[in-house]
Formats: C-alpha cells, sequence, structure tokens
C-alpha cells in the first residue's frame, strides 16, 4: 500500500506548524433505514464521512451537496448542524504539496434524495452503514468524535 498522502496530528508537540486554516465541511447523510453513509478515504485509508473544502463563490450548504455527490455518488438534502470543529491542536498534513492545516471543520446533518453509492478518486468505497456499526470502522479520532456527537441526539451544536 502507498504511503498516506495526508497525516492527522492530535496534541503532537513533532506536528508540523499550521501553515493554513480552510473552512471544510463534512456531512452526516442517514437514510429511511437508520444507516449512516461512510466513505474509505484514498489518501490514508480510514473510513470518513463525505466532506471537504469550502470553495471561493460557494456557501456552506452548497459545499456540504458537491463534495457528498462527488465523493459518494449520493445526492442529499441539508437538514441540520452537528457542530463546529475548530481545535488548533488537530493539525493535518498533506504530504503531496507540505500543507498543515489547522482543523476547521463543519459539520452538518443531511437525507438522501437520489443517487447510488459510487466511489470517486478520494473515496475507495461507499457504503450506507447501520449506526450500531458505524463506529466499529477504522476512522481518524477527530472523525470518530464528529459522529459521536450526531448519534449523542444532542439537541444543541458543538461547538469548539
Amino acid at each position: 500500500m502507498p504511503p498516506p498522502r495526508r497525516i492527522d496530528y492530535h496534541d503532537d508537540p513533532n506536528a508540523p506548524r499550521a501553515n493554513s486554516l480552510v473552512p471544510s465541511v463534512n456531512v452526516v447523510v442517514e437514510n429511511d433505514d437508520g444507516r449512516i453513509l461512510l466513505l474509505r478515504r484514498t489518501d490514508n485509508d480510514n473510513w470518513a464521512l463525505p466532506g471537504g473544502a469550502i470553495d471561493l463563490g460557494e456557501s456552506l450548504v452548497q459545499a456540504a451537496v458537491r463534495e457528498t455527490k462527488e465523493e459518494t455518488g449520493i445526492d442529499c438534502e441539508i437538514t441540520g448542524l452537528v457542530g463546529i470543529y475548530t481545535d488548533p491542536r488537530h493539525i493535518i498534513l498533506y504530504t503531496s504539496n507540505g500543507e498543515a492545516r489547522q482543523e476547521f471543520s463543519i459539520v452538518l446533518t443531511a437525507r438522501p434524495r437520489g443517487g447510488q453509492p459510487t466511489s470517486s478518486p478520494e473515496s475507495r468505497d461507499v457504503r450506507w452503514v447501520d449506526r450500531e456499526e458505524v463506529l466499529d470502522y477504522p476512522m481518524d479520532r477527530a472523525m470518530r468524535r464528529r459522529i459521536e456527537h450526531y448519534l449523542s441526539g444532542a439537541t444543541e451544536p458543538y461547538l469548539e
């Protein structure tokens, strides 16, 4: 297996110093059967929610819908907010270009509106996973925390 192109550091004194801050979005898409959409990332082989950077000229909701479609093949409708995650101790290193990004992710909820789970250049596998099994998948601890907040059923968004 090739080395990861993305490395997540959490409160690590050996982490590179952040050199960028990019607003991004993740989306918890849950279908009527109570299954959550997960993808297996190509850059680090971890399971994750769909998501990515918000491009200039698009809104948060537009980015969420676009990233979900691009990475998973699923069309979705945004329905709510899980939380905002901005821990400066979480650094994401992209080894291809040396970018060391400070975490800045807004996590939204959505329901599917069409499409079929389809892999992409960013996702080697896409599947619907039972709520009870989602946390059994190998994933970065920041992603796990976001999903745990969603599964907790909290009525107020998580703010960090």
